[in-house]
C-alpha cells in the first residue's frame, strides 16, 4: 500500500497560518502535509464591467505554482506568454468556490482578489487554495466591517475542499502526490460548512467506477470537509471571527 503513515481515511497534517507574510494585510499560509500555498486577499473599490452600477460585489481568484514548487523546476508562465488550461481552470474553480458562499449585496460594489500562489506541491494543491482561500476571504471581510466600509457580514457559509481517489484498490483521503499520479479514480470535492456541495470534480484514471465507490468517496470527502471547516473555524475564532 502507498499509503503507509496514516490510515485511508484520514487527512495529511494540516496547518493554517494567518500574517504571513507581513507585507500582505490579509493573508493565510495554508499546508496540506507537504503541499503548502499561500493565500492572499486584496480588496478594489471596483468591479468587472458585468457588475457597474448593480451595487453586488465580486470575488474572483488567481493560482500559481513557483518554479520549484516540484521536484524539478516549471517555467514561469509568464515566461509562456499565457497560463496553461490546468492553471486557468483551477483558478476558475477557486473563485467558483469562494463565491458559493458570498452575499454580493452585503459586499457593496467592490472586489476581492484572492491570489493562491503554491510555494511547495505534493498533491491537493486545488483544494488547500479554496481552503485557504476562504480564510484570506474572511479576513479581508473583517476588516471591511471594522472600517465601516460593509454594514453587514457578507459571508453566508464556509467553504472547503479536499480530494479523494481509489488507490490500489481501495477509497482514500487527501491524496498525496505519488497516490494521486497513481490513483485509479481521482475526485476533487468543495462543499459548504453546512454540507452542500459546491463542485464534485471525479475521473477515472484507467477503468470506469461504481456507483457504490463514488458513494464510498463522497463520505469521506464529506467528513474531511467537516475536520477542515472545524480548523476554519478554530483559527477565525482567534482572531474575533
Amino acid at each position: 500500500m502507498l499509503r503507509e503513515n496514516r490510515k485511508s481515511h484520514q487527512l495529511r497534517s494540516v496547518r493554517m497560518k494567518t500574517g504571513y507574510p507581513k507585507s500582505a494585510e490579509v493573508a493565510c499560509l495554508i499546508e496540506f502535509g507537504n503541499t503548502h500555498v499561500l493565500c492572499t486577499a486584496s480588496v478594489e473599490e471596483s468591479v468587472p464591467g458585468h457588475r457597474k452600477n448593480t451595487g453586488l460585489g465580486w470575488v474572483t481568484a488567481e493560482y500559481g505554482m513557483l518554479p520549484r514548487s516540484t521536484d524539478t523546476r516549471m517555467r514561469r508562465e509568464a515566461d509562456k506568454g499565457k497560463i496553461s488550461g490546468r492553471t486557468a481552470e483551477i483558478q476558475r474553480l477557486i473563485g467558483r468556490a469562494l463565491r458559493s458562499v458570498v452575499d454580493f449585496k452585503s459586499l457593496g460594489e467592490r472586489s476581492v482578489y484572492i491570489d493562491c500562489d503554491v510555494l511547495q506541491a505534493d498533491g491537493g494543491t486545488r483544494t488547500a487554495a479554496i481552503t485557504g482561500g476562504y480564510i484570506a476571504l474572511a479576513i479581508a471581510c473583517r476588516h471591511l466591517l471594522k472600517k465601516n466600509l460593509i454594514e453587514k457580514w457578507p459571508l453566508k457559509d464556509t467553504v472547503a475542499a479536499v480530494s479523494v481517489g481509489i488507490v490500489e484498490g481501495k477509497e482514500c483521503l487527501d491524496l498525496e502526490y505519488i497516490e494521486d499520479s497513481q490513483a485509479e479514480v481521482d475526485m476533487n470535492v468543495v462543499m459548504t460548512g453546512r454540507g452542500k456541495f459546491v463542485e464534485v470534480q471525479g475521473t477515472a484514471e484507467s477503468n470506469p467506477f461504481e456507483k457504490t465507490e463514488m458513494e464510498k468517496m463522497l463520505q469521506l470527502a464529506r467528513k474531511g470537509i467537516e475536520d477542515l471547516t472545524q480548523k476554519q473555524k478554530q483559527i477565525l475564532k482567534k482572531m474575533g471571527l
